[in-house]
């Protein structure tokens, strides 16, 4: 039996404390989705990824190495009953922060025309509200995007991360992007979305977000 430790290795510390720019900070991002790195700051130590995303993992990777950083995701359920006996609807949606601004334009360009919601955020806008993307007895019961305030970025989603990369946390934007309806099919469009936007990242056609060695 494998033991999870409550808190994070030195060896994951020194990485993320060492991540100098948001690139950098993707890539060990990707890595932790893979199971190369063990812990990141703004999920449990020592855990990797839900078992629902397993299978998105190749495209949120590249998402990450492509310079959009993500922080959440989940793949769209058609309606179960919970252990309550509520209905639980879920719709497929991704998360996170984008520098670049070409990167940021393929993004929602791409998802405005497969007829996706999103939401752009500048870092410290207080004015977003966020997308539910899960209902619980037809009552809204997450959501991704809207408002992360100062403390949070700093102190639970990027505690620890190289002075460098989070001065580009607050020079990003937030995009989120979710299916406009519950369910696994509509769900899929979210992924091919972002399967075709990191296809044109990886074929020169949206400049990606610059990174530094060291």
């Amino acid at each position: 039996m494998k033991i999870r430790l409550p808190w994070m290795s030195r060896l994951d510390r020194n990485r993320w404390k060492a991540a100098q720019n948001l690139g950098q900070l993707g890539g060990l991002m990707a890595l932790w989705l893979e199971g190369h790195v063990a812990s990141w700051p703004g999920y449990q130590p020592n855990w990797g990824p839900d078992e629902e995303t397993h299978e998105l993992i190749p495209t949120l990777a590249a998402a990450n190495r492509a310079g959009y950083v993500t922080i959440a995701s989940q793949p769209g359920f058609d309606p179960v009953k919970a252990y309550d006996g509520r209905i639980w609807q879920q719709r497929a949606a991704v998360e996170g922060f984008v520098c670049d601004g070409d990167l940021r334009r393929a993004l929602v360009e791409a998802a405005g025309k497969a007829g996706l919601e999103y939401e752009v955020a500048d870092t410290m806008d207080t004015g977003e509200k966020g997308i539910v993307v899960t209902l619980r007895g037809g009552k809204p019961h997450t959501g991704f995007g809207g408002y992360i305030d100062d403390w949070n970025l700093r102190h639970t989603i990027w505690r620890g991360i190289g002075i460098g990369a989070l001065n580009d946390v607050f020079r990003s934007v937030r995009v989120t992007i979710a299916a406009p309806e519950y369910g696994v099919a509509a769900g899929e469009r979210v992924w091919e979305v972002l399967n075709s936007v990191i296809g044109q990242v990886s074929a020169g056609a949206v400049a990606p977000t610059r990174t530094k060695e060291g």
